[in-house]
C-alpha cells in the first residue's frame, strides 16, 4: 500500500488514451493521489476538465490552489473548466446516456479547439447516486465510454468514493475501465471487460440489473 504522502508517480504517457477509475477513501485520499496527474497535466499545458459535486466546488478550487495552480489565470485562459455535474450527466430531469456520451466527446474534443493539445478529464463519480430517472444507465454508460476515449489522445479518470458506493458498483466499475488506481497505486485492470461484450451482458439482464445504491 501507498504511504500517506504518496501521490501518484508515473510517466504522463501512462494516462493517454486511457479510460481509469480511482478508488479512494475519502476526499483527502482523493486529492493527495491525484495531485501529481493534475499539476502535471497544467505544467504540460494540458486542459483540465473537471466534473465536481456542485457542493464541493469552492472545496475544490482550494485544493487546486494548495497544490499551486494558478485558479484565476487558469480559468480566465481555459486552460481549466470545473463544472458542476449538472452540467454534464446530471443536466435535465433525467439521466440520458446518449446526451451525455456526445457531451462527454465535445468535452475530449475542446482541448485540440482550444488551443490544448491534450485534456485531462477528472469526474467524481458520486453523481451516480442521484436519486433521477435513467440513472441506472450510468454503467452502461462507462461500459460505453471505452469506444470513446481510445479516438483521442487524453486521459479520463472517474473517481469513486470506497464509502459511499455498494459492492456490485465496485465490480461493474472494474469491469469497465481498463487501468485502475488503488491504494495510490496505477494497475493495468484484469477484472475488464471487453465493452461489446459487456454491453451485450447489461441489456440481456437490464430488467433485473440492481442500480448503482449505497454502501449501506
Amino acid at each position: 500500500m501507498a504511504s500517506d504522502e504518496t501521490s501518484l508517480e508515473v510517466a504522463p504517457s501512462t494516462f493517454d488514451g486511457r479510460h481509469i477509475c480511482a478508488f479512494f477513501n475519502g476526499m483527502d485520499e482523493h486529492y493527495r493521489v491525484l495531485r501529481s496527474f493534475i499539476t502535471d497535466g497544467f505544467d504540460r499545458g494540458d486542459k483540465a476538465f473537471h466534473l465536481v459535486d456542485p457542493e464541493r466546488r469552492e472545496d475544490h478550487l482550494k485544493r487546486l490552489a494548495d497544490a499551486g495552480i494558478d485558479v484565476d489565470e487558469a480559468t480566465a485562459s481555459g486552460q481549466l473548466e470545473v463544472h458542476p455535474w449538472q452540467d454534464g450527466p446530471l443536466h435535465g430531469d433525467h439521466f440520458d446516456q446518449d446526451t451525455w456520451l456526445a457531451g462527454f466527446e465535445d468535452v475530449l474534443q475542446s482541448g485540440p479547439a482550444s488551443g490544448y493539445a491534450k485534456t485531462r478529464f477528472l469526474a467524481q463519480m458520486e453523481w451516480a447516486l442521484v436519486d433521477m430517472p435513467g440513472i441506472d444507465d450510468m454503467i452502461e454508460f462507462e461500459t460505453r465510454v471505452n469506444h470513446a476515449v481510445p479516438k483521442y489522445d487524453n486521459a479520463v479518470i472517474c473517481s469513486y468514493d470506497l464509502s459511499k458506493f455498494g459492492a456490485s458498483t465496485m465490480m461493474y466499475a472494474l469491469r469497465t475501465h481498463p487501468v485502475v488506481i488503488i491504494g495510490g497505486l496505477l494497475h493495468e485492470n484484469p477484472f475488464y471487460v471487453d465493452p461489446d461484450q459487456l454491453l451485450a451482458e447489461l441489456r440481456q439482464q437490464r430488467p433485473a440489473r440492481v442500480g448503482v445504491g449505497t454502501a449501506h
